[in-house]
């Protein structure tokens, strides 16, 4: 009589070790409980000036332009590729713009123009990546072109006293900064596009395993352009209000627009191989890098300091990212192998 075959299981919801479940929990939720840490330092080291209504309002406001921009960052990334052509989309968007509204065509025409930029920005760059470049190298050569084509618009100078494009800068409305709105409104739209729309999930698969969804009939390549359009949209958006705040257009593309963006989806978790992310968690990323630039200004800490605070928050929000992915596989490796021999005795 021979013994019945072993069964090999999966291991169960009751089987996963307690420490996966913290190790997701840091990776999914830590970025709420570190700003909320941050916020609680802040309060008491900065009393009474800190922990205001109208400081929040700065501090909203303040990460408003990084938040733009990371949303760009956080779609390419979601999708598997890493647009670094940002800051020459924003600088060529705005001097769009502001060429065009110098030059008397309406407001609204100009804003539309500048966004339209953004989207064929996007376009070129995807369709050149599907070619088989790589798309890093592709979006630095877009960002060498971009910025000095901004420079051939405005002629090596600005375009100054935008001062119709208040409206989306410096005013206020019910006392809240106009970048506010336009930020909770992009936020709230892209959240519902990757959560609640087929193409938006679509989008993040193909970040995850591109081949996979070809194979199921997906075309896989138009959500990879996709990534690219929506990402040069954002930056789009993101040079535009730039120009509204300042109310000039600037052909200077500036490399800390990139960086902070980085930092902030690094900040979010968003995985930098693509398919998985999340918008919120973004959004608080900009939020913690502008509540820490807040805080030590009103302590007196010179500027640079936050700089240095930056760069230290994006390398170790690498290595936890390293740290939890390590950690979980090796658990759940250890634990299907466990459940396994279980089974067998």
């Amino acid at each position: 009589m021979t013994a019945p075959a072993a069964e090999t299981t999966v291991p169960t919801g009751h089987d996963v070790p307690r420490m996966v479940s913290v190790l997701l929990f840091v990776r999914d939720r830590g970025i709420f409980v570190l700003w909320g840490l941050i916020i609680l330092a802040f309060s008491f080291w900065c009393a009474p000036y800190f922990a205001t209504i109208d400081n929040a309002l700065l501090i909203a406001n303040a990460a408003a332009l990084t938040a733009i921009f990371a949303a760009g960052v956080a779609f390419g990334v979601m999708t598997g590729v890493l647009d670094l052509s940002l800051p020459g989309t924003a600088a060529f968007a705005s001097c769009l713009a502001g060429w065009m509204i110098t030059s008397g065509q309406p407001v609204w025409l100009s804003l539309i123009a500048g966004l339209a930029s953004g989207v064929v920005v996007g376009l070129v760059n995807g369709l050149i990546a599907l070619r088989g470049f790589n798309p890093i190298i592709v979006t630095i050569g877009t960002l060498s072109a971009l910025s000095g084509l901004a420079a051939v618009i405005a002629g090596g100078y600005t375009f100054p006293g935008l001062t119709g494009l208040t409206f989306m800068g410096t005013d206020r409305y019910l006392g809240v900064p106009a970048p506010v709105y336009i930020v909770a409104l992009l936020f709230l739209v892209g959240t519902v596009f990757l959560t609640r729309t087929r193409d938006g999930i679509r989008l993040m698969a193909v970040g995850g395993n591109a081949e996979a969804v070809r194979r199921s009939g997906i075309h896989a390549d138009r959500y990879k352009v996709l990534g690219f359009v929506i990402s040069g949209l954002c930056a789009a958006l993101g040079g535009l209000v730039t120009a509204a705040i300042t109310t000039e257009a600037t052909p200077d593309a500036s490399p800390s627009i990139i960086f902070n963006a980085l930092t902030a989806v690094a900040l979010a978790g968003v995985a930098l191989t693509g398919g998985r992310g999340s918008l919120p968690r973004v959004l608080v990323g900009a939020l913690i890098l502008a509540t820490i630039a807040n805080g030590l200004t009103i302590r007196g800490v010179q500027p640079y300091w936050a700089t240095v605070t930056t760069g230290v928050l994006l390398l170790a929000s690498l290595l936890l990212e390293r740290i939890v992915q390590t950690g979980v596989s090796n658990r759940l490796m250890g634990s299907a192998n466990l459940s396994v021999h279980r089974k067998q005795a």
